[in-house]
């Protein structure tokens, strides 16, 4: 069973505290405080306390100095500030971290819930900023406001991140679940079907066109089961659920070969104790939480 009732990166656990993003005195004043830790990233990869097969924490530092601009405001994680920040070598006199740099795929077991939602916030708002010093509108440079929530330009415009919202799939048929394995990763490699939602589609219109762009077989019975936030760098999954449509083939399956190099069916003994050479989703995915629910239903269920 998935042992979560919602997958890693979600559940609320941080407070948000978005009323402080509009005052700079808040923000000074959350700076100021005790308990107030910054969390440091660079060129992708997060600073982290321990790592291990058991268990990967965050290396949370106490804050320094004076707030500038580039310290972005996560929000509250038991009541104390939380602060995030490009670490960029010799910008700032900090500690490396007691365990260095960390990507988030290779964390092993995982962070815990409330450590998970703070790496999800911070990287997605360091990824922004590194990627939005200029203005869409005009090309000119542009400022970080609000915290960090939002950027400035010089014409008063204000500009927000951007999120890509992504549509995975679980669909399932007479106690067997659909699996692809994409062109560009190692052979045996599999995961849920998935797809950016296009402009002007819905999220159920982007399950149907998705599915059978990339295995031939169409689908309906399209249910939305949960979300999870994806920055690496900037997507929202939306995890549905799908069944094979009536008069459809279930076996007369055709992968996309610009997107998938197979595509096949499993049964959850499959799953629950994979075959040498097949490997499955990284536990901090939607993709694994959804098919560890499915194996945990049962045949029939």
């Amino acid at each position: 069973m998935t042992g979560t009732p919602h997958p890693q990166l979600t559940g609320g656990y941080i407070d948000r505290d978005a009323a402080a993003r509009a005052s700079e005195d808040a923000l000074d004043a959350a700076w100021a405080e005790p308990g107030a830790r910054l969390l440091r990233f660079r060129e992708g990869r997060v600073a982290v306390r321990e790592r291990g097969a058991e268990r990967t924490s965050l290396d949370l530092i106490p804050v320094e100095g004076r707030r500038g601009p580039d310290h972005y405001y996560l929000g509250r994680a038991a009541g104390d500030p939380v602060f995030a920040a490009e670490a960029v070598d010799g910008s700032r006199p900090e500690p490396e971290p007691q365990a260095g740099w960390c990507q988030p795929f290779e964390a092993g077991a995982g962070f815990d819930p409330v450590e998970g939602e703070l790496l999800a916030v911070g990287l997605a708002l360091i990824a922004w900023h590194r990627t939005s010093p200029f203005s869409p509108r005009d090309g000119g440079p542009t400022r970080p406001a609000l915290g960090g929530w939002a950027r400035i330009d010089a014409h008063g415009g204000e500009h927000f991140p951007r999120t890509d919202p992504v549509v995975i799939v679980l669909v399932e048929h007479e106690d067997r679940l659909l699996l692809g394995s994409n062109a560009l990763w190692e052979s045996g490699r599999f995961s849920l079907l998935a797809g950016f939602i296009e402009a002007g589609e819905s999220a159920e219109q982007a399950v149907i066109r998705e599915i059978e762009e990339e295995s031939g077989l169409r689908v309906d019975d399209v249910r939305y089961v949960v979300s999870q936030p994806w920055p690496f760098p900037r997507s929202l999954m939306l995890g549905f659920r799908a069944r094979p449509a009536a008069g459809a083939d279930p076996d007369a399956l055709v992968p996309d070969p610009g997107e998938l190099s197979e595509v096949r069916w499993f049964t959850r003994r499959e799953l629950s104790d994979p075959a040498p050479g097949i490997r499955l989703p990284m536990p901090m995915s939607i993709a694994r939480w959804l098919i560890d629910l499915w194996v945990a239903e049962g045949d029939g269920g």
